[in-house]
């Protein structure tokens, strides 16, 4: 149910029956409409002949139909209701509505296909996450900050993007909307901030899809030489299409899948490395701690350790990057009211497993003097460069730096997989926001917001940048074309933390308490920690890029390759706050909405509370019965 405030009459509506049971009701309603003699078309073949399942593949890509999602009843009175379009509906009349509102209804009944579930969302984001930012990167940012050093920036980032992550999950569980934490920055903070948040976000991810395509390729050149890399890129981008086409439901499966593989790899290396450091390798000797003490390694690097410190933190949170996309995908899941937070959880407890403990072992297996450990290539992939690769090297092991380079190659790709699905869904919910083209906002049949596909599948074809000869020119379009959203991701993590305290605070303002209505109440002090902490770690970047650790003078293009980002942003927000002014009647002066025009019931995923804490209960008394070691799985899982 979604409940509004109609700013014209200033009486309360409700528009019933659309979005808790999205998927139900629709389902419900066609088999309604078809008993009826009702016509409604399904992207669903109703035969199996290869004709009919031709056809249905060509139909599905048709404009969404409308007239297949259940109508709603908008209650006037007590007494007198109206039946409507449903709000999703082109035709749907937003006149009585503000801006506003039908900006939270039109995001909240985004008609995206709604059939993901938690282990779907937790391995969306551990697939965008665990990419080579760990697998190869983390060697260069060993070799600046020293094991020690690597270690501290790491957790620190973790705890940010925990806390930053606990306050999505309270939004998302209550307003599963289309484009997510970049919606609620119109809700609840203000549209022209709004957009430069979400295109920073969408460019992001529009420019690492074309990129891992032709890191992935590069990384083939380890095996051979003599194969063209435009030849792979070729075959990468017609299996990434192919996977999208599937819809959400076969991206999730096929991405889980993948994901599994990944993190076997990772806990495979912590096993070895393990092996390696205790000197369990037949004619090795026991490493131990001698990495971590002089004169062959060491807690830090010697030279400007703190700057160096702040040096990487850039390369960490580039490596945590995707994690929030279990928020993103909050409006295209069944049960978003239970698979939000239990995501979340999983997401947060097995990175840190993961990273954490890979990040202790790379510093015992590696001293940070190493130098290959300084070149990871034009296109941040060379294998030679990774400190799994050369651990296991230095062990004399054979084979497996083969078998990490094709985890390398799966890696990569999987995190081209994943930038596909965060920009979509993004550029979505910029287009029914009417922040950019309304073909944006074209959704087909089998609920694929085949518009936005189309967008990604362009910017995809950049890929092909790498026939250009020499690696050094398309490897430096690239790292200029990532610069001007260098920040989006730390932009948008602090305007996650803005808008669940402006949430809250709205909430105050109506002498209501978000224990006694909300399914997940994040605690404040998250917010405040993730904003200042981001703040500072944009402070020291900025610091720490202008003058680069051991150059002795300010080096302007490596701070603009990080920094570019800043001054795009800032172009955004003021080029649509002129539009807002000339052509919406918006002040310039007005920065913000005010915490009596947050709307904070329009859109909003409705549930019963009561019968929800009767549920968990419920589930309480059954857990008390089970035993320890399960109990102790549940409450991390």
């Amino acid at each position: 149910m979604i409940s509004i405030d109609n700013a014209n009459t200033g009486r309360r509506s409700t528009l019933s029956s659309t979005i808790s049971s999205f998927d139900a009701d629709r389902s419900l309603y066609n088999s309604t409409t078809s008993s009826t003699g009702s016509t409604s078309s399904s992207p669903y073949p109703r035969s199996y002949h290869p004709r009919d399942l031709l056809n249905s593949f060509i139909d599905s890509f048709k404009e969404f139909d409308y007239s297949t999602l259940p109508p709603v009843y908008n209650n006037i009175t007590d007494q007198e209701s109206q039946l409507q379009l449903n709000p999703a509906n082109p035709n749907f009349d937003y006149s009585h509505f503000t801006q506003l509102e039908r900006d939270a209804l039109i995001t909240a009944s985004s008609p995206l296909s709604k059939r993901l579930k938690t282990r779907h969302l937790t391995w969306i984001s551990l697939g965008a996450s665990i990419g080579s930012g760990l697998l190869i990167s983390s060697g260069s940012s060993l070799a600046h900050a020293g094991p020690l050093g690597l270690l501290i920036v790491w957790i620190f980032v973790g705890s940010v993007i925990f806390a930053t992550m606990s306050s999505l999950a309270e939004l998302a569980t209550a307003f599963p909307v289309s484009g997510s934490f970049t919606t609620y920055v119109t809700l609840f903070v203000d549209k022209s901030i709004s957009f430069a948040i979400a295109w920073n976000y969408a460019l992001q991810w529009l420019v690492t899809f074309p990129l891992q395509l032709v890191a992935a390729s590069l990384a083939i050149e380890y095996w051979t030489i003599k194969i063209h890399p435009a030849i792979f890129v070729t075959i990468f981008y017609v299996c990434i299409v192919f996977i999208n086409l599937f819809g959400v439901y076969g991206y999730a499966e096929i991405e889980m899948v993948v994901s599994i593989i990944k993190v076997i790899a990772v806990i495979g290396f912590n096993i070895l490395a393990i092996i390696i450091v205790t000197g369990g390798v037949p004619g090795q000797p026991y490493i131990g701690a001698k990495n971590w003490q002089g004169p062959q390694g060491g807690l830090f690097n010697t030279i400007e350790p703190f700057k160096q410190m702040c040096y990487i933190v850039s390369n960490v949170a580039f490596a945590y990057g995707g994690v929030e996309l279990f928020g993103l995908a909050a409006v295209e899941t069944a049960s978003p009211k239970k698979s939000i937070n239990r995501a979340r959880k999983q997401i947060f407890y097995r990175l840190m497993v993961f990273y954490i403990l890979s990040i202790v072992m790379i510093g015992f297996a590696v001293s940070y003097k190493t130098p290959e450990l300084q070149d990871s290539g034009a296109f941040g992939t060379d294998i030679n460069a990774s400190p799994f690769v050369i651990a296991i090297k230095q062990a004399k092991i054979k084979a497996l730096p083969s078998i990490m380079n094709g985890a390398v190659i799966l890696t990569v790709l999987s995190v081209g997989n994943a930038s596909v699905y965060a920009s979509t869904r993004v550029l979505c919910a910029i287009g029914a926001l009417q922040q950019g083209p309304k073909f944006l906002s074209f959704i087909d049949r089998s609920g694929r917001p085949m518009g936005c596909l189309i967008v990604q599948f362009a910017f995809g074809l950049l890929a092909y940048l790498i026939c250009i000869p020499g690696k050094n020119v398309p490897a430096q379009i690239f790292d200029w074309l990532l610069s001007l959203s260098g920040l989006s991701a730390l932009f948008t993590y602090i305007s996650m933390n803005v808008c669940q305290l402006r949430f809250n605070c709205a909430l105050k303002h109506r002498a209501r308490i978000p224990k006694d209505e909300l399914l997940y109440v994040s605690p404040l002090w998250c917010s405040w920690y993730g904003i200042f902490a981001i703040i500072a770690i944009l402070a020291l970047q900025f610091w720490a890029a202008l003058f680069p650790p051991g150059a002795g003078k300010a080096d302007v293009e490596s701070f603009f390759k990080i920094y570019l980002g800043g001054p795009i942003l800032f172009l955004c927000w003021l080029g649509h706050k002129l539009y807002s002014y000339w052509y919406l009647n918006v002040p310039l002066t007005k920065f913000w909405l005010t915490v009596d025009e947050i709307d904070i019931d329009t859109g909003r995923r409705q549930i019963d509370l009561e019968t929800i804490k009767q549920e968990i209960a419920e589930e309480k008394i059954v857990m008390e019965s089970k035993p320890w070691w399960y109990r102790l799985y549940k409450t991390f899982c």
